[in-house]
């Protein structure tokens, strides 16, 4: 069987599923292009969250990805200005729970981005300078556990407020704009 590979630019409000079975009104990725059967999205982005998101026929690229061995990069808008206490905090790694497990996140390489990044407006617009400052960071994880981000920059005070996944070990987001899907032959 030929395998088939995609990136794709998910959009806000979107998720990263081909089917549901009460999709109430929901926007799947299904919608942006006519993706052969089998798909599957590697690893996902929740419905609010933005960016690179990998698409394979391939069980075993999938896999891969998921292993642990290769970096996910994501920029945060946060809600605040990080102070070095939290970001040592996230790099160290914090204590999380899903579905009344914990768990610590694994260490993981963050930084203040010096300027925001170019993304164009969102269709829905998050908040204004009027509700006190934001700020940019990058997060380098190489897990993904669930809305792990978000938990993590609120747990140390600052909530994320938009987030873009921009990278997947060498594989970047680059200049794609929102809903562009790009096959491509092989990811690693």
């Amino acid at each position: 069987m030929n395998q088939r590979h995609f990136k794709i630019h998910k959009p806000y409000g979107y998720l990263s599923q081909f089917k549901l079975v009460n999709p109430k009104k929901k926007r799947l990725l299904g919608e942006l292009f006519d993706f052969p059967e089998g798909i599957m999205s590697i690893g996902r982005l929740d419905e609010t969250s933005e960016g690179l998101l990998l698409l394979t026929t391939d069980g075993k690229v999938s896999a891969k990805v998921n292993s642990g061995k290769i970096e996910k990069e994501y920029y945060a808008q946060i809600d605040g200005i990080l102070d070095d206490k939290a970001l040592n905090q996230l790099m160290e790694g914090v204590e999380l729970s899903h579905q009344g497990e914990t768990y610590i996140s694994k260490p993981c390489i963050v930084t203040k981005l010096a300027k925001p990044p170019y993304f164009p407006d969102r269709t829905r617009k998050i908040r204004d300078d009027r509700h006190g400052p934001t700020s940019w960071i990058s997060i380098i994880l190489r897990e993904g556990k669930f809305r792990q981000v978000r938990k993590m920059t609120a747990l140390v005070g600052y909530p994320t407020l938009r987030l873009f996944r921009v990278r997947v070990g060498d594989i970047f987001l680059a200049d794609m704009k929102a809903g562009e899907v790009e096959e491509v032959d092989s990811f690693f």
